[in-house]
């Protein structure tokens, strides 16, 4: 969602900002009052969260409305490295849609959306599909890697999701039921694939994203907070003198009890807290709940709620698809994480496929392989992918237990008011 601002000149306008930041913090209410949730999102298709690109231009505009007056071109950070190595000032698709003002049907800019918010449009770029040939390395390039002039840059799709989904080694269908997918690392993203964008009411009052993908298509999911949760956990600990690393803290969550304290890992409090430990802790205390202390606590605490949270998200795709769900394939590196990969297993009551780890990777070399002839199409990608990975299967285990908690983490929900149809922040 991260973006950067030139001028005509190809410099930067100002160093981009890290969408963390919290300059966007209440600007969802603020946009509400000039325009409603519902025409943005028949605009966008996207999810609202006040770290949508969107919301960080309105934030630049309010800090100083000369800033975006004075640019030349808007373009994603993936754009900007492209921009960098051949000169090409495109936006590429799956990147441009996750903006939140790209039509997902018209496949053209919301023009007409970011006028009525008083944002300028002459600086949006062509948009260019995975795959695009964008021109050959520049001489400066050349001189200072050692590459050789004609080699050529091809835009992947530069969303990591985009790429990741396009490495799934499944096929669209798994088994009986349709294939889902979390692509699992400091966010977790949780969809299917579809062949149109879903912009129903059902899919604005869950909040859930239609997300551009190759070929066309449309990831219908929902962000998750992921192993943010425990990456901060980690941080958190070692600032205490911890040495533990991710296997010794998966390893103590196991040893850890069962089902103790649960949260939801979507609530804004987790979004960029100062200490993740204490924000968990004042989670638990004020829904009445034992509070984690040690590291496998908290890090159990984190995993278990992160799996049942996948399995909440993955009904609401059953129902807007009208399917089942045959499997869910976890890629990237939260699919290394065993005990994780164990747990969404068991919550989500069906077969989990771990791996590959480096989809993201495997997408973006595949989609550039194709663009040079290499390979046909988006199967053909997904069969290569297949055949050069290990996946490993993990099956539904302790379904009452699992049952029971997951009851409980509706409840909790329930006494954190999180059931509004729009979230102010993933």
């Amino acid at each position: 969602v991260d973006y950067v601002l030139i001028d005509k000149a190809g410099e930067l306008i100002e160093q981009p900002w890290n969408y963390r930041d919290p300059r966007t913090r209440g600007i969802l209410e603020k946009v509400k009052e000039r325009v409603s949730h519902e025409e943005i999102f028949a605009a966008s298709g996207v999810q609202f969260m006040e770290i949508n690109t969107l919301y960080q231009l309105l934030a630049a505009h309010e800090r100083d409305p000369a800033l975006l007056a004075s640019a030349d071109k808007f373009l994603m950070i993936p754009d900007y490295l492209h921009f960098k190595m051949c000169g090409a000032r495109v936006c590429e698709f799956t990147n441009a849609t996750t903006t939140q003002f790209f039509h997902p049907t018209k496949k053209t800019w919301s023009v007409d959306l970011l006028a009525k918010l008083g944002l300028p449009t002459t600086l949006l770029p062509e948009v260019v599909q995975p795959g695009t040939r964008l021109g050959r390395l520049l001489p400066g390039v050349c001189e200072r890697t050692g590459l050789h002039a004609g080699i050529e840059v091809i835009a992947p799709a530069t969303h990591d999701t985009g790429s990741a989904v396009a490495g799934v080694p499944g096929a669209a269908t798994e088994g009986s039921g349709r294939l889902a997918y979390i692509s699992s690392g400091t966010w977790s993203l949780l969809g299917v694939e579809l062949h149109e964008p879903d912009l129903s009411s059902r899919a604005f009052e869950l909040n859930l994203t239609n997300e551009g993908g190759v070929d066309g298509t449309y990831r219908l999911l929902k962000n998750i907070m992921g192993l943010w949760l425990v990456q901060e956990c980690r941080r958190s600990f070692a600032k205490g003198g911890s040495t533990s690393d991710y296997a010794a803290l998966v390893l103590a969550a196991e040893n850890a009890p069962a089902f103790r304290s649960l949260i939801d890992p979507d609530d804004e409090s987790f979004l960029s807290p100062p200490d993740m430990p204490e924000a968990i802790a004042q989670f638990c205390r004020e829904t009445d709940q034992p509070v984690p202390i040690t590291e496998g606590e908290l890090v159990r605490c984190a995993l278990e709620s992160l799996a049942i949270k996948y399995a909440t998200v993955l009904n609401w795709l059953k129902e807007m698809t009208g399917s089942s769900i045959g499997a869910v394939n976890i890629v990237g590196g939260g699919s290394r994480n065993r005990l994780l990969d164990q747990f969404t297993a068991n919550a989500c009551r069906c077969p989990v496929l771990a791996g590959p780890i480096e989809a993201t990777v495997l997408g973006n070399v595949l989609v550039q392989a194709r663009a040079c002839g290499e390979l046909g199409s988006l199967a053909d990608i997904r069969r290569v992918a297949r055949e050069s990975s290990e996946v490993e299967a993990f099956q539904p285990e302790d379904e009452a237990e699992w049952s029971e908690a997951q009851h409980r983490f509706r409840e909790i929900s329930l006494k954190r008011h999180i059931v509004e149809p729009i979230a102010t922040a993933h």
